[in-house]
């Protein structure tokens, strides 16, 4: 699994509050801290992108 965080991005942090192993928040947005999403953490980066208020973050699995 791969994640994107799009132009779309609000800044809002609540990707980096729910799932922080995968989402940190960079000077302007959000961003994927890694590469390849590690299994364990696919729950809380799916979580994050359905509860993105803007919809920015795109998930490739």
């Amino acid at each position: 699994m791969e994640a994107y965080v799009n132009e779309e991005c609000i800044y809002c942090g609540l990707c980096a509050d729910l799932c922080p192993e995968v989402f940190q928040l960079g000077d302007e947005r959000a961003f994927v801290a890694v590469k390849e999403i590690p299994e364990d953490m696919w729950d809380c980066c799916r979580e994050a992108s359905e509860e993105c208020p803007t919809e920015a973050i795109e998930i490739i699995e």
